[in-house]
């Protein structure tokens, strides 16, 4: 739950579907405040309860947004101040009468002349907000053609905030993350011509390849000649199209002249009239260029895990003829022990040669583990193997170790809890809490014999255990007896850092 909505759902009464249209412009307004180079206010009514029905008392600030345009009106964070009596006048008027309330002279806040206006937050034909736009009129001049565009069509999406057209709850959630005001923006005519470009617009253009006058142009034949792909071309034409009949469409990316640039189309439609549509772009060439040089790199960190999975499971077929063609049964145990361990290691390189990162869903790797254990070691028909709780992601080189670590703890368990092919089941249990891994391998079998000690044993498959848990895995390994019949080999490490592989 983010913020904001927390703030609404505790200090509110109002609706999921109503939290969410309040999201939504709050996920947009970046745009407006740039555009009306004012901050904006986000006011929610706070109601007392009058007899049967509930009035407002006051208005509360929810959030806020200062314009990159332009200076701020508020040195000091809004968010909670409350609002009520004279103040909040304005909020009051465009709440219940449901219009936009400009004042018409400034008000003076300390040496600061700011111009307020009050915007009602229309969702389903009823207003739930108060959307408050005040600019710092300490630098007032005479406003450039810029300007004049901005304030308009700043002006024009209020009025679409008023009607409830703004933002549309069917525009693709990842739009506010697009470009903004300042990376370039173009006002488009109902017919799809230019009638303003900003120099930013111009200067993405100019990348692209087109090197003519913009203005009083269809914006879908600017690119068609210099599109690489002439599918975006048709793509950005569509969007356009779509936008001016009132729609939503997805940001389009357009690719010539060696740039590429992200466009996004917006409606402008105030009081349900057409007025052609928004335009805005960034130049996003370089991200484009760091975008591909790591899709470049991840592609051969995978070819690599590729490779080293092959390779592996070529030693593994190799140790596996080898002790086929051993008479002498303790060379035999050695290589096939040997055998299973390279082919443990080899899971996980396997799943890093899909993996988009460099951390694996251990939970796959213990399953398709267990199931080969099971078959390589000719205990599938009488012995369960299974896995409870989940392991989740982990680091490459955890993986590795904690892999190399099941396989002899499971291993180990198959070749001694259940003598003369007894049946049983072995237990793998995973439990993370408080930045630790707990893992758990339980089985029902004849138990551990009574003089069994860790310091004791000499057995390569525990040295290998207790090495790679205590040096690597920076954690303890414990074994004693099962709950009920059997033996339990208890493994704990740390969470939320990185093992201490090779050092």
């Amino acid at each position: 739950m983010s913020a904001l909505s927390e703030f609404l759902s505790s200090r509110t009464s109002l609706t999921e579907a109503q939290v969410a249209h309040l999201q939504r412009l709050v996920g947009e307004w970046q745009l407006l405040s740039d555009l009306s180079f004012a901050d904006l206010l986000l006011w929610v009514p706070v109601l007392i309860a009058d007899g049967e029905a509930d009035t407002v008392e006051a208005f509360l600030c929810a959030a806020q947004c200062r314009p990159t345009t332009g200076p701020t009106a508020y040195q000091h964070d809004q968010v909670g101040v409350r609002l009520r009596g004279e103040r909040a006048t304005p909020l009051f008027t465009a709440y219940d009468e449901g219009r936009i309330f400009r004042e018409v002279e400034p008000d003076w806040d300390g040496d600061l002349p700011i111009r307020r206006e009050a915007i009602p937050v229309r969702f389903g034909g009823e207003v739930i907000a108060v959307l408050g736009k005040d600019a710092n009129l300490a630098s007032a001049r005479t406003p450039s053609q810029l300007e004049l565009v901005y304030l308009q069509s700043a002006a024009d999406l209020s009025a679409m905030i008023a009607d409830g057209t703004f933002p549309n709850p069917d525009a693709p959630a990842e739009e506010s993350a697009g470009p903004r005001v300042g990376d370039g923006l173009m006002r488009l005519e109902p017919d799809g011509t230019v009638i303003y470009a900003s120099p930013n617009a111009l200067s993405a253009f100019s990348r692209l390849g087109v090197n003519r006058t913009i203005v009083g142009e269809p914006v879908a034949e600017l690119t068609s000649t210099v599109a690489d792909d002439p599918f975006d071309s048709s793509d950005l034409a569509t969007a356009v199209a779509s936008a001016i009949d009132g729609g939503q469409p997805a940001s389009i990316e357009v690719e010539g002249g060696g740039a590429t640039i992200l466009f996004r189309a917006l409606p402008l439609r105030p009081r349900g009239d057409t007025l052609g549509a928004l335009l805005l772009m960034q130049d996003v060439t370089e991200l484009r260029r760091r975008d591909r040089q790591i899709m470049s790199k991840d592609a051969t960190i995978r070819e690599i895990h590729h490779r080293v999975k092959n390779n592996l499971q070529t030693v593994a077929a190799l140790l596996r003829l080898q002790a086929r063609r051993t008479s002498v049964p303790e060379a035999r145990v050695a290589l096939e022990e040997s055998m299973r361990r390279v082919s443990s290691i080899a899971l996980v390189h396997e799943t890093l040669s899909v993996s988009m990162d460099e951390s694996v869903n251990f939970d796959e790797i213990v399953d398709r583990l267990l199931g080969m254990l099971g078959d390589v070691m000719g205990s599938a028909e009488h012995v369960r193997l299974h896995r409870s709780g989940t392991f989740g992601e982990l680091p490459a080189e955890v993986a590795t170790a904690l892999v190399l670590v099941l396989t002899e703890l499971v291993q180990n368990a198959l070749e001694h809890a259940f003598p003369d092919n007894r049946e049983g089941t072995i237990t793998v249990a995973a439990h993370r809490a408080r930045g630790e891994l707990v893992l758990t391998i339980r089985d029902d079998g004849v138990g551990l014999p009574a003089d069994f000690s860790t310091d004791a044993a000499t057995a390569l498959g525990l040295q290998i255990v207790q090495t790679l848990v205590s040096a690597e895995l920076d954690g303890t390994v414990e074994f004693g007896a099962n709950a009920g019949p059997g033996t339990a080999a208890v493994v704990r490490m740390p969470l939320g850092r990185r093992a201490r592989v090779g050092g």
